[in-house]
């Protein structure tokens, strides 16, 4: 698979996210951390990383409760 031209190190996201065994949340974190400021508007890329991470430490929140 082609890398595209927002993840400049030749690693995809989705590589990583697939290693690390990242869940849903925790994986767009790093695509969208990872293409910040790369693809189109860093500070959406950013709101939605911070979006998901949010999303993630509710879910843990959540299940102390």
């Amino acid at each position: 698979m082609k890398t595209p031209k927002h993840y400049d190190l030749g690693i995809q996201p989705i590589e990583v996210i697939d290693k690390w065994e990242l869940d849903f949340y925790l994986g767009n974190v790093l695509k969208y951390i990872a293409r910040a400021g790369k693809k189109d508007n860093e500070l959406e890329d950013l709101q939605k990383a911070k979006h998901y991470l949010e999303m993630k430490i509710e879910k843990i929140k959540n299940k102390r409760v």
